[in-house]
Order: C-alpha cells, then sequence, then structure tokens
C-alpha cells in the first residue's frame, strides 16, 4: 500500500499498559504494541480558506489541527464506520502525514481492525504498533592509555582503539551537528554542557525525567564529551555539537532497559528532518516498520547520514538497518560479522552518566557512537561526504584490534586528507 498519513488505533485493553515513571497520564507511554495499530491516510494540503475557523492549512474540525480537509474528512468518515475514539494526533508535514491514536469499540481485537482496515479503500497503510529498545548491556571494566588531561581519558578504551586523539590533530567535528534519538540526556553534565544544542521532547513534558535518561547521555558522551577541560573524559568529535531527541523511555520496571514505539519514533524522524543535523544515531532498534522505513529513506534522500547499531542477536532485517543507505555498526568483539557491517569498540566502554557521573557501559549502542563521532570528523573535513562514500572510507581504514577488524579515526582521517591532496595536485 502507497502511503501519506498516519493514525495510531488501539484496541481493547489486553493486558497492563507500560507507564512512564515521569508522567503516568502521559498517553505516548499508554501505548502497548500487544494492542495498537498503526493507520495511514492520504493528507493532500488543500489551499488555505479565507473565513472564520480557517487556517493557512484549511479549515479542519476540532481535535485534528494539521489535517488537511481530505485527510479530516476520510478519518471523520472511518470513526463513523469504525467507532473509534480520538486520544491525540500529531502532523508529519515533511511526509504529508497526520497521526492520530484512536480507541476502538469494545469487542473489536486487534486482527479484526487489522483486516476491516485492510480491505478499506480509504486506508493507505495499517500496521501494528511496534516496540523497539536500547541496545545496552551490564557495565565491565578496561584500562587504556592516557592522551588528555581529562583524568579519565587513561580508561577509555573505544578512544584509544580508534586512535580518535591521532585523528583529533587535524579535526574535531567542528561545525556538525548529530541528531541522537534516544532517550534524554543529562544536558548539564560537566562534560556535556554547552556540546549539546537543542533538546526535543517526544515523549513527556517532564524536564527532570530527561535529565536522568541514562543511556542517551552514555551515547552523548562517547560522541562529543568536551576534551581538555580537566574533568572526565573526551569524546571521539569534541568540537560536534548534539540534537537530542527523546523518542525512548524507562518504563517502571526498567532493568530491561529504554523502550520506545512507532509513534514516538516517527515523530522524532519527522522532526530531525527540520534541523539541520547532517548525522543521525540510532542506537536502537526492533522489527521492520513500513511507516519509520519510509521516514528514514526520505532523511537518506536528504543526505544524512544514518547510524544504526546492529541488534545483540546479529540478526538484521528490522529497523533501522533494513533500509539500504544506513550505517549498520556491531560491538567489535562480538562473535557474528555480516557483510558490510562496520564493527567499533562496544565492550567496557567508559562515559558519561546523568547526575555528573562516569561508569563503564557495553553494547552495540556503544559501538554506533564511536562511528558517529568519527563520521563527524570526516563530515568536518569534506562537508559533501555523503553515507555510502563514509561507509566504504571506513571498511577501508579498518584495523585489526585484538583479532578484530575495527573502525580507526586515524587511518581514515589521514586516507580523506590523501584523497583530497591527490585532488588538488
Amino acid at each position: 500500500m502507497s502511503w501519506s498519513a498516519c493514525a495510531l488505533a488501539r484496541s481493547p485493553a489486553s493486558g497492563p499498559a507500560h507507564v512512564d515513571h515521569a508522567q503516568a497520564g502521559n498517553p505516548v507511554t499508554s501505548m502497548d504494541s500487544r494492542r495498537d495499530i498503526v493507520l495511514a491516510v492520504a493528507n493532500p494540503l488543500d489551499p488555505p480558506v479565507m473565513h472564520a475557523g480557517s487556517s493557512l492549512l484549511g479549515y479542519t474540525p476540532s481535535g485534528i489541527y494539521g489535517a488537511g480537509q481530505r485527510a479530516a474528512s476520510t478519518l471523520a468518515a472511518l470513526q463513523r464506520n469504525y467507532r473509534w475514539r480520538q486520544v491525540t494526533g500529531w502532523p508529519i508535514k515533511s511526509l504529508d502525514l497526520y497521526c492520530i491514536v484512536l480507541e476502538p469499540p469494545a469487542g473489536m481485537s486487534r486482527e479484526a481492525l487489522l483486516a476491516a482496515l485492510a480491505r478499506d479503500g480509504r486506508v493507505r497503510l495499517a500496521e501494528p504498533l511496534q516496540d523497539f529498545s536500547v541496545y545496552s548491556e551490564q557495565p565491565g571494566h578496561t584500562h587504556a592509555a592516557r592522551r588528555y588531561n581529562d583524568p579519565y581519558a587513561d580508561l577509555q578504551l573505544g578512544f584509544v582503539e580508534t586512535d580518535a586523539a591521532r585523528a583529533q590533530a587535524f579535526t574535531q567535528g567542528a561545525g556538525v551537528d548529530i541528531a541522537v534519538v534516544d532517550t534524554g540526556a543529562d544536558v548539564e553534565h560537566p562534560d556535556l554542557r554547552g556540546q549539546i544544542h537543542d533538546v526535543h521532547n517526544l515523549v513527556d513534558d517532564s524536564a527532570s525525567a530527561f535529565d536522568r535518561d541514562q543511556h542517551g547521555t552514555e551515547v552523548a558522551g562517547i560522541i562529543a564529551a568536551i576534551a581538555d577541560n580537566h574533568r572526565g573524559i573526551v569524546g571521539i568529535a569534541p568540537r560536534a555539537t548534539l540534537s537530542i531527541f527523546k523518542a525512548c523511555w524507562y518504563p517502571p520496571d526498567s532493568e530491561g532497559g529504554a523502550r520506545c514505539n512507532s509513534f514516538t519514533l516517527a515523530k522524532a524522524l519527522a522532526a530531525v528532518m527540520d534541523t539541520n543535523a547532517r548525522i543521525v544515531n540510532l542506537s536502537l532498534g526492533g522489527p521492520p516498520d513500513p511507516l519509520l522505513s519510509g521516514l528514514l529513506r526520505r532523511l537518506l534522500d536528504q543526505n544524512r547520514i544514518v547510524i544504526a547499531a546492529m541488534p545483540d542477536d546479529g540478526n538484521l532485517g528490522g529497523f533501522p538497518d533494513d533500509v539500504p543507505g544506513v550505517i549498520v555498526v556491531r560491538s567489535g568483539r562480538d562473535s557474528v560479522d555480516p557483510p558490510g557491517v562496520l564493527s567499533a569498540p562496544g565492550r567496557d566502554i567508559l562515559t558519561t552518566q546523568p547526575d555528573g557521573g562516569y561508569d563503564f557501559t557495553s553494547g552495540s549502542s556503544m559501538a554506533a557512537a564511536h562511528v558517529s563521532g568519527i563520521a563527524a570528523l570526516l563530515v568536518s573535513m569534506s562537508p559533501r561526504l555523503d553515507a555510502r562514500a563514509i561507509h566504504d572510507l571506513l571498511m577501508r581504514s579498518s584495523k585489526v584490534v585484538d583479532g578484530t577488524l575495527e573502525v580507526n579515526a586515524a587511518a581514515a582521517v589521514s586516507a580523506l586528507r590523501g584523497s583530497q591532496r591527490s585532488r588538488h595536485e
């Protein structure tokens, strides 16, 4: 099916809903992938109607502001047919989308609703709401040689193994903005203060929960922690800036890590389209999702460089690694080594933690963050580089570390400098 606008529908309850620890009444965190449905209808924007009650998007019924007249009429007709109740909604202007959360009448299962919507000619897409998660493991311990006045730099395994200090003699990522679609992050951390250009909370309205989120803080520190400030660690690209898009949250039982869903990730990817971010870090993943894949393809069409973490089980074919052009990264100590997948340090990585702390962590999430930082170094040197060029450059310049071929920042920078010199000779 084709699609141009989307809606989320909730079928009758089949179990307890997940509730965010920061805001129990938040409709996003009350969604349940066992019940919810993503629905898409066409949403061409109509010319403005200049009369009372109109807007630049044309007059639309109350509760679906941002939808064009055709989408609003279609949704209203569908509501009459299926008797659902709107919970929330938002437009994705860059794709002519409009998404709403709907609750169908009692007694209609998700399977029955999906079957009915699949037969309805007004529907462009109907799929289950999907769950996604970040890729992180338990902390470990490691040691490495010291290079900077930052007191923990000698413990940064990934920084040393990728030869980032040598690369930073030529570039530190200045002028490159990286969109981190993840949990929130501690924007006031001493090693991140000033590095985070802007924040976008697509989950709830709680600033305190945003700053306490662990996974996004870890990823941000690996990419862009401040260098030579006599504090903590050094980021791979310490002069790059970060834009944090919170699309994942920690349920009350957060032992399984942070979770996201199709709704929050779609909002985040659409929001990235309205920024100047050249690099998008997705240290998360889950099953295939047509809506999210469509958004990701649009980002790639805009010459964004999308870097994703490989699933912990090594199985590819889900979001976001199933979209051609996405750079997929595994932890260099993992045994699975699929063709075309980059390897980077992901075990026992020292990085920033909420409340100004530091600790070791592991997972392909951290490997992806290293590659996002190295990509920022390369883009800072050559802004026109695209995702394929960066992937191929990093693959060619990878080096063997403890028997594993891993990306190397210094070798990649050196290779790029060599190609730039040869073009000018």
